[in-house]
């Protein structure tokens, strides 16, 4: 087997009232280096990474032995270097792109030949929802949706907005976990109506390029930003101020505590340079959607 590299890229979930549906991925990446080796090897070059854990360990190495061992496959032993532009529990889809690599490393030592749709399926049961995953394995804005009457994830794929995008990355940490801990289990009829109807209008503008529109609906968000907004230090500064500097809207990237301004193409190096004035201590980021998603490329299958 001769070395391949495997590519995949952050994401931004959530995005407003789109909870656990809508996601986006974005231009930093999860990179693995793969070879062959004598025995299984995982070593780190990232400053976004811990020092790597022994193989068995590793989460990478489990999720692809998890999906090798769904097809009855055995792992062949590799060398993985592992590089990552993205940070850990910062809302910007670290898991889903590791469960991502994980399961595409596993499909092409073992050849399992698995198309997108089945790794999408898996992924999503791995993960539990398919918000960052999708638009990890396929690139673009992703809504997401599963349903009762099919046993597959279905999608709605786009990679047209015109819009900057604007991150604002602190240097601290919030757990997925935490974060849900404080969401409501249930809602009444009347507020999961108006909920859904802010979605739908957000999704339309969106689409639609009424981004004017789709900010809006971002901000008046029902599902989860209310509840998580005082997880998030600088919540309504960083709001306020990117507003000031003409973004469309403002929302947690999916957990938190990064979030992300939706802004008039050609702003967002202007919106960036005054917001880290305002955010000394964050890494404000101008980025784009990432349109492939998964990647794999000097690939030669085993003999």
């Amino acid at each position: 087997m001769n070395g391949f590299t495997i590519s995949v890229p952050a994401s931004s979930a959530n995005i407003g009232p789109g909870f656990d549906s809508a996601g986006m991925a974005l231009n930093r990446y999860l990179t693995l280096h793969v070879q062959e080796s004598s025995e299984w090897m995982f070593e780190h070059r990232s400053k976004h990474l811990p020092p790597a854990e022994a193989a068995k360990d590793h989460f990478i190495y489990q999720m692809a032995e998890r999906m090798a061992s769904e097809f009855e496959a055995v792992l062949p032993p590799c060398k993985v270097i592992v590089e990552s532009e993205i940070p850990l529990a910062r809302g910007m889809g670290s898991s889903a792109s590791a469960v991502v690599a994980g399961i595409e490393l596993a499909n092409q030592v073992c050849r399992l030949e698995l198309n997108q749709e089945q790794k999408l399926e898996w992924a999503t049961k791995f993960e539990g929802h398919p918000d960052n995953v999708a638009p990890a394995l396929l690139g673009g804005l992703i809504i997401t949706a599963e349903t009762k009457q099919t046993d597959k994830v279905e999608y709605f794929q786009t990679s047209n907005l015109n819009m900057d995008l604007v991150l604002y990355i602190p240097d601290f940490e919030l757990k997925t976990e935490t974060a849900r801990k404080v969401l409501p289990e249930t809602f009444s009829r009347t507020d999961a109506t108006a909920a859904s109807g802010i979605g739908n209008v957000m999704i339309a503008g969106l689409i639609s390029g009424n981004y004017e529109l789709a900010g809006r609906m971002m901000e008046a968000d029902l599902f989860h930003e209310p509840y998580r907004a005082s997880l998030i230090q600088n919540y309504d500064e960083i709001r306020q101020a990117a507003k000031e500097m003409g973004a469309y809207g403002t929302v947690i990237s999916g957990a938190g505590p990064t979030m992300i301004s939706f802004a008039p193409k050609g702003t967002g190096e202007s919106i960036v340079k005054g917001m880290q004035a305002v955010l000394p201590d964050y890494s404000v980021e101008l980025m784009e959607v990432d349109r492939n998603g998964l990647r794999v490329e000097k690939l030669q299958l085993c003999k």
